[in-house]
């Protein structure tokens, strides 16, 4: 599997390591296995960007997941020597990770963030009338324990069995409760304009928010880039919000790039620069907006220069595309020599995702350079697997940080 990880090993053989450590880095420094960059840090050690295993896979074989970590988080394994990475520090958290099917892969690339994670599975059935049937294996073993659960709401009917489960885990005599929700589903079409309509996201967070407290308070809510801002005002006091972001992984990703100096960052419309452009202050900036002409609505132009730029179109989610791609056409009207699309959310409704093909080079109209989504939605990491231009970023490193707070 293509990672990219971080390794802290001396820039010569330690002698203070056993003989199978030693080993088993004269093992992964063949050429042949492993690409590697190398860029000093402190201590005189050497840290090693791994963009790649060969093995036997073909050249042009790539892992559709990347995990990029952050080196300045101290809780990334790559910050710890190897030697002792056998047993978490005394200062780590020890967290038991439970998962639904959905959240299955994302939770073991958690895990294997962290050996202070441990994952526990959950028994997953229903009754004949068709309701959940659920089982927590060795429910006294977790007693004491600072306990999260990885949740995926991508349906209605999904919800319901996992709130069963948010519900029961806290009043198992655990130490702390974590609820992490890499995506907020409901509000994301939802527009209160006329006396009736029901805020369906204020429901869930409402709910949410009744979780029953743990014997160590409150539960702890992790859940990256909810789509309307006052949203995070729905939550009670019985839940503590914590709203992170995908776009660290983002801006480690541009810097990847061969043209990471021509970058322009493009904003669909107002609400999207509202959101981000803090965080991507440091790159120039395009911001769209949609007008009316007649009976139709386009994109124009509102601000900034994309010609002869590499130009990124930055939004929280997508779903039919439709907005994303009329921005495109009108960025690469304007001479924008390559576009490529982020959003932290990648929902893609009835295979929207089919819309988006991949520009090979010199048809910045008609395609993407690249299209990069998290893994926060599960069912459309595997529907897009493999498939140009997407490519996804992984929540994992960040998740496994926030389970350290």
């Amino acid at each position: 599997m293509a990672a990219t990880r971080q390794l802290c090993s001396p820039p010569t053989q330690n002698p203070n390591l056993p003989h199978s450590h030693s080993h088993a880095l004269e093992s992964l420094s063949r050429p042949s296995e492993i690409k590697f960059s190398k860029k000093k840090i402190r201590s005189h050690s050497i840290r090693c960007d791994i963009t790649s295993f060969d093995f036997d896979k073909p050249q042009n074989w790539a892992d559709p997941i990347r995990l990029i970590h952050n080196s300045s988080s101290s809780h990334s394994p790559s910050s710890v020597p190897m030697a002792a990475r056998n047993s978490p520090p005394k200062n780590v958290k020890k967290v038991c990770l439970f998962y639904c099917a959905e959240t299955k892969a994302l939770a073991e690339r958690i895990a294997a963030e962290s050996d202070a994670i441990e994952l526990r599975g959950i028994t997953w059935r229903t009754f004949d009338d068709g309701f959940p049937n659920l089982f927590i294996p060795n429910a006294q073993g977790i007693r004491g324990q600072h306990v999260a659960f990885l949740a995926s709401f991508s349906s209605p009917g999904l919800i319901f069995e996992q709130l069963s489960v948010v519900y029961a885990l806290p009043k198992l005599f655990v130490s702390s409760f974590t609820l992490v929700l890499p995506f907020f589903p409901t509000g994301t079409s939802e527009r209160m304009e006329d006396e009736g309509d029901v805020a369906t996201a204020f429901t869930l967070a409402r709910i949410l928010s009744h979780i029953p407290i743990s014997r160590g308070g409150p539960t702890s809510l992790v859940t990256f880039d909810i789509h309307a801002l006052q949203e995070r005002f729905y939550f009670g006091d019985n839940i503590l919000p914590c709203f992170e972001s995908g776009i660290p992984l983002l801006k480690s990703r541009l810097q990847e790039l061969p043209d990471s100096d021509n970058i322009s960052i493009a904003f669909p419309d107002d609400g999207a620069w509202k959101r981000f452009h803090k965080l991507l202050q440091h790159f120039p900036t395009i911001v769209c907006a949609k007008v009316r002409e007649g009976d139709k609505r386009i994109v124009r132009i509102k601000e900034g220069d994309p010609a002869g730029r590499h130009v990124v179109i930055v939004d929280d989610l997508v779903q039919s595309g439709g907005t994303l791609i009329e921005c495109q056409r009108v960025l690469a009207a304007h001479g924008a020599t390559k576009i490529s699309a982020y959003v932290t959310h990648g929902i893609f409704p009835n295979r929207s995702w089919e819309r988006f093909e991949r520009d090979n080079g010199g048809n910045p109209e008609n395609g993407l350079t690249y299209f990069w989504i998290t893994d926060s939605c599960p069912l459309t990491v595997t529907a897009v697997k493999n498939k140009p231009p997407f490519e996804v970023l992984s929540l994992a490193g960040s998740i496994a940080a926030a389970l350290q707070i």
